[in-house]
């Protein structure tokens, strides 16, 4: 079939985005339909099909060069894998795989991490937004007059308008290079949490908080850091009854 260009601002590489593919398809099955189309055109290093709800039908191809990329963009964007036409594009961002071969395991780590901060910030924004739409009055409706808006406590956030700041849940905070810990054994101590905490990249300090148990504060130099130790930790257990820990980043 003939193809379609594709009009894109995004700049060219060696991992071609594919849509609109048919979600009822098992992810090894499609797999290797797309394996079968897409070595035509150069070596593959690595497809990813996503099984998620919210990424069904989609899928990332990663060539080993860019110019492989080009000509599967060019020649099969359009066609018809199981009865429904395939949109291409490049990817926005490079794979794990392009990564790795083009920078090592140390720039891989690096990109996991900024990966990951996108992530938590993107879900921190959705959550936002999610608290404004539930505080919004139904209708559109203003409110009341003559009663002021309330505050939202402790929601560590100045309001942009004249109703209440929403609160983002405290697993929803965008990352930041100090981690806020509770839930921790009365028998945590400065230098249990130090070896904890300080194996991972650019540690300062715990800082606990006197005259309350269950609580501390760990310092990073930078967000990559804090975003390391807060996968790592979060949930481990701790102290004789093996009580799961909370690791969140500090409200601002």
């Amino acid at each position: 079939m003939a193809t379609v260009p594709v009009p894109t601002s995004i700049p060219p590489n060696a991992t071609v985005y594919v849509r609109n593919l048919e979600e009822r398809i098992k992810p090894d099955e499609l797999k290797e339909a797309l394996s079968e189309i897409f070595s035509e055109y150069g070596n593959i290093l690595e497809i990813v099909a996503k099984t998620n709800l919210r990424a069904k039908g989609q899928a990332f191809i990663v060539f080993d060069d860019v110019e492989s990329a080009t000509r599967a963009i060019d020649e099969i964007n359009g066609f018809d894998l199981f009865d429904k036409p395939m949109v291409l594009d490049y990817a926005k961002t490079r794979s794990d795989a392009t990564v790795l071969r083009e920078g090592g395991e140390d720039e891989l780590e690096a990109h996991k991490r900024r990966r990951l901060a996108e992530k938590e910030r993107r879900q921190a924004h959705e959550a936002l937004e999610a608290q404004k739409k539930l505080k919004r009055p139904p209708g559109g409706a203003p409110e009341a007059p003559g009663r002021p808006a309330k505050t939202a406590k402790g929601a560590g956030l100045k309001p942009t308008s004249g109703a209440a700041a929403a609160v983002i849940p405290d697993e929803y905070l965008p990352p930041n290079k100090i981690l806020f810990l509770r839930d921790l054994p009365d028998t945590a101590d400065q230098d249990q949490l130090t070896a904890m905490f300080g194996r991972f990249e650019g540690f300062r300090e715990v800082r606990l908080v006197p005259g309350r148990k269950g609580i501390a504060f760990v310092e990073y130099e930078s967000e990559s850091g804090a975003i390391s130790a807060k996968e790592a930790t979060s949930g481990m257990a701790m102290g004789p009854e093996g009580k799961a820990i909370r690791v969140t980043y500090q409200r601002q």
